[in-house]
Parts: structure tokens; sequence; C-alpha cells
């Protein structure tokens, strides 16, 4: 039988470079972009492109983007995924409760190995994404399969309709827009995706928009109140639409002057968070003559921890 004292629990992000330095970003975007489970070129045709044009090309620019928003104790996605494993840590005592990055450090496939070496009997692999796709969730599901033979393993796929997160999050907009009033309009902003991604079958947009319209629903917020956009396009081909981009110049364009703009996709603060959306998109809209309020991820709120740890409990049956 598997105790609560043999079971640990990984919270895995996306990852980040370890440094704001162009250097540092080349290195983690080699990683990223490198996964065939986020860009499905052929390797032959890809690589050269990558490392010829993409990488020598982003890399300064997203140094420059990261050290806008870079924290005393390193890149935010880290320190905030840190902080929250640590809150999950207090809510599961008898478990061990680590962070991992599927890209970049804390590496997911060491942290693997070593839980395996050091007897681990019970995984429970949280990947950071409420809503699954086969860009993100799947990505990690390849790497817990690949170095997790002989152990009890729960991966949690998803938790986009999840009442306790759904709580969480309509929790969390409605505190703030109490505390600094209310826009005319909230817009959520997910990550974007190929197109194509979708077309073949993956759930990710219809799990975004379950997840809107459960938090826009908590809130009461009537159907004209909200709307649905995705950011962080990459790239010529055709991504999801609307973009967040063309979202708010068109809310601009119809008089809404007031935009709060939230983003359930994202489990803690980031550069797309903080940087393209809360520094970019607010100048952006501002210059439309209206106002736009970012509203921050969860990060390591009480209620989100409590989400989480009650999701990682119910995957395995405990109560504890």
């Amino acid at each position: 039988m598997v105790n609560d004292s043999d079971t640990a629990l990984l919270a895995v992000n996306l990852g980040t470079p370890d440094a704001p330095t162009a250097p540092a970003v080349r290195r983690y975007l080699a990683e990223f972009l490198g996964d065939p489970r986020v860009v499905a070129i052929p390797p032959l045709l890809w690589k050269p492109l990558l490392y010829g044009l993409i990488l020598p090309l982003r890399g300064p620019r997203s140094a420059a983007n990261y050290a806008k928003v870079w924290m005393d104790e390193g890149s935010p996605l880290l320190v905030h995924t840190r902080r929250l494993a640590a809150a999950l840590q207090e809510r599961l005592p008898d478990w061990r409760v680590l962070p991992a990055m599927r890209y970049g450090n804390p590496a997911l496939r060491s942290i693997l190995r070593e839980l395996r070496a050091s007897g681990v009997r019970r995984l429970v692999v949280l990947p950071l994404y409420p809503q699954y796709s086969t860009t993100t969730t799947a990505s990690v599901a390849d790497v817990v399969a690949e170095e997790t033979q002989g152990m009890d393993v729960t991966l949690i796929e998803d938790y986009s309709s999840d009442p306790g997160w759904v709580a969480a999050v309509a929790g969390s907009i409605a505190r703030y827009r109490s505390q600094h009033g209310a826009g005319k309009h909230l817009l959520f902003s997910f990550h974007g995706l190929p197109q194509r991604v979708a077309d073949a079958g993956d759930p990710y947009p219809r799990r975004c928009l379950d997840s809107a319209t459960a938090v826009a629903a908590a809130l009461g917020l009537a159907p004209e109140q909200w709307s649905l956009a995705y950011q962080s396009r990459f790239g010529r081909e055709r991504w999801l639409e609307p973009s967040t981009l063309d979202a708010l110049d068109r809310l601009a364009a119809s008089g809404v002057r007031e935009v709060d703009v939230a983003c359930p996709g994202f489990a803690v603060d980031c550069l797309e968070t903080l940087e393209e959306v809360a520094l970019g998109l607010a100048e952006h809209f501002e210059s439309k003559g209206g106002r736009m309020a970012y509203i921050p991820c969860l990060n390591d709120a009480p209620a989100h921890a409590d989400a989480l740890a009650g999701l990682a409990r119910c995957a395995v049956g405990s109560d504890g």
C-alpha cells in the first residue's frame, strides 16, 4: 500500500530562461522551440531556420523584454511557481511538493529521475496549464512516460472547469474590480495556438471557452460584458482568433474606453502577462484613447493553492 508519505507532487510550468540575457534566452528558446509538440515541422527544415534566423533575432529582443519584468529573485514565472509550490506544500504536509519546468530549470526530466532514484512510489503530476493542449500538457506527459517506469503516476490533464479553480479565478477578478473599479468590459486573454493544431483536433479552444464561460457565470456577467481572445502569436501562419490586440482595437472602435483583462490560461504571472499584456497591450489601448487594467494571475493566492491541492488529493483519492 502506498502512503501519503510516499507521494510526490510536481507542479510543472512551461519554463523560463536562467537570466534576462540573449545567450540565456537563446538556450531556453532552442529547447522550447525544438520540441516537436510545439513546432511540428520536420527537423531537417526547422533546425536551420531556428538556429540560423529565429534564435539570433529573437534572443536579444526577448532578453530586453524579460529585463522589463525580471524580479530580484529571478524570472517572474519561476519565482511565482516556487511560491505556489511552497503554498501547496503547506496544504499537503505529508507529500513532497516540488516545482518543475518543462523547458529550462529546474528541469522536469532531471527531477523525475531524482524522485525515481530516491524511491518515491506515487507521483502526481500537475501541469500548470488549466486548459489541456497537445502543445503543452501532452509534452509534459511525454517526458513523464519516459522517466517514470515502475512508479504509480497520476497526471492531471485538465482543470479548465474545476469548480474550485473557477471560484478562485472569479474571486480574484471580483476582488480586483471591487478595489480598483470595474471596467465596462472584461476580456479573457488566453495564450494562442496555430489554427492548424485546433483543426487537427486539439481541444484547447473549447477548453478556453469553457473556462471563460464558467468564470463569467460565477461573476454574474451578461454575454455583452465579456469576451475571449488569444495572445502571443508567433510566425506568419494563421492562429486562433480573435487576437487580443484585435479584440482591444474593436472594443476601442465601438466606444468602450475602460477594459479589464484577465489571463486565466496562465497559472502565474510571466513574460506574456506582465510584458505583453500589462505593459504592451495597455500602452496600445491607451493610444486608442482608452484605459486597460490588467488583473494579475492567481499566483500563490490561498484560494489557488487550495484549489490545486484539492485537485491533487482528488486525483489519488486522498482526504489528507
